[in-house]
This record gives structure tokens, sequence and C-alpha cells, in this order.
């Protein structure tokens, strides 16, 4: 009978004493993500800490119409009969000169105007002119090219709709070429006598810097401003106010300590004395 081969045994695994290898793996997954977990708790804030307050915005309190008589009543008597700066002879003139100031000085148009208006202080003069003459007599002027444009053709405008002369109407005014709200304000008031409010930048940060018409844009600061203002002083109270925020309320330094109306103005932040 044959002997039966025997063979070696299979070798057996060995098996290290204590947790199986499996468990030992499980084990530091779970550390590791306790670990991280832990971590990003103390990047987080604390449930109970108090988030930082918020500016509080400035909300001056209307002024009362002591105030505002008090206030207009100074300058009236700092200047009697206030004058606008623009260089002008006559009602065309003073529209053409509005316009061409549009994001512009009155100083830069002054420097300009004087030779446009040698040659022609009429609309029949401005439109035989030309647009390209009108351009090179104003191209030191911010935006000349649209300017002369909307200079030659409102000259043409008037001459066919308006028999060449500069209407005394809010609606004639704004359908001119380059004539908006606030240049119809100026003509009406210099030209014509009415009480408007020409709210340039001036007027539009003074009203809301003293909390006179705080506003968000400029029609309602004019609309707070007319609604304020006793009638004895509208008809100047647009340049009173114009040459105040261009001398003394200046934007970035206002001077306060030369401001006639200091102690009824609410701003908070006033600039001290030298």
């Amino acid at each position: 009978m044959a002997k039966k081969s025997i063979g070696k045994a299979p070798a057996r695994k060995k098996v290290s004493a204590g947790k199986p290898a499996g468990r030992k793996v499980v084990v530091k997954k779970a550390a590791v993500k306790k670990a991280v977990s832990a971590k990003a708790a103390d990047r987080k804030p604390a449930a109970s800490a108090k988030k930082p307050a918020a500016a509080k915005v400035w909300k001056p309190k209307p002024w009362t119409p002591a105030q505002i008589e008090e206030a207009f009543r100074r300058f009236q008597a700092q200047e009697p009969e206030p004058k606008g700066e623009l260089k002008h002879t006559n009602a065309f003139t003073l529209l053409v000169a509005v316009v061409l100031s549009a994001q512009a000085t009155d100083a830069g148009v002054n420097k300009a105007t004087p030779a446009l208006f040698a040659l022609a202080d009429t609309a029949e003069k401005m439109a035989a002119l030309g647009e390209d003459k009108i351009r090179d007599l104003v191209k030191t002027i911010g935006l000349f090219r649209t300017k002369a444009r909307n200079v030659h053709l409102l000259a043409q405008k008037l001459i066919a709709e308006h028999g060449g002369e500069v209407p005394a109407d809010r609606a004639a005014l704004e359908a001119l070429p380059g004539v908006g709200r606030k240049t119809a304000n100026v003509v009406l008031n210099m030209a014509f006598g009415q009480p408007t409010m020409a709210v340039d930048t001036h007027i539009f940060r003074i009203g809301n810097r003293t909390g006179l018409a705080p506003g968000k844009n400029p029609l309602e600061v004019e609309l707070k401003l007319e609604a304020q203002i006793p009638a004895t002083y509208m008809l100047h109270a647009h340049h009173w106010l114009i040459l105040h925020g261009r001398y003394i309320c200046l934007a970035r330094k206002p001077q306060c300590w030369k401001c006639i109306i200091s102690d009824l103005c609410q701003w908070p932040d006033k600039t001290p004395s030298p």
C-alpha cells in the first residue's frame, strides 16, 4: 500500500494580541474626526458672543420756523442783494452760460464766454455762428462737444418756437436741448425774478448737512426748501445758499468758525477753528 505523501501544513497568520486590526482603523478614523471637530468648534464664536453694535445714523431734527427765519435774516443782513457769478448780458446769454456750466465751474465758463458772446449774444446770431465755431470757442470747458451742439440746437429751437426769445416758462425751458430742471430754475430766477430754488451740489450738501432740508435727491431738497423758506426771502435764497456752500460750507472741510448759521446748523462734526 502506497504511503500517502505528507505535505507541510499551510502557514497560519499570526494574530497579534489585543484588538483586531480592523478595529484599530475604525478607532483611528473616529479619533481624527473627533479632533477635527474639536478644532472647528474652537474656531466658531461662542453662541453667547454679542455682535458689534451697528454704527448710529445721524438724523437731524427738523428746523423750527423761527430757526429758518433767523438763518435767512442773517443771510440777508450779510448780503442784501446777492448776485450770480456767471457773466451774461441778457436772458439768452444767461441761458447759454448756465448750459455751459453743467459739470464745470463758473470761473471756467467765464473765461470762455466773453469771446463767444461778443460774436453771438442772441439766438439768431448763435444759430448763424454754427456748431463748429461754437465748439472752437468753448473747447476749454468740460464736455464742450456736447455743450456746443446743445447751444446751437437750442438757439435754432428758440427761433423756430419762441421767436428767438427765452421763454419764462419751466416746461418750455426744459424742452430745450441741454436744459434741465436746475438750469430752468436759474434762468427763471435770475432773468424773470421768479422765486425758484435751483439745487446744485452746494445747496444739496447744505440742505443735508445742516438738517435744513434733508433729501435723497435734488428735487426732494428743492421742494422742502420751497415749502419752508419764508416768501420774503425766496427770491434770493437760491444765491445765498449757493454762495454759502461755495465759500463757507465746503465739501471736504467746512469753515464752521466763519459760518453765520453755525449755531443753528445740526451737523455734529463741525470743523474747529484752525
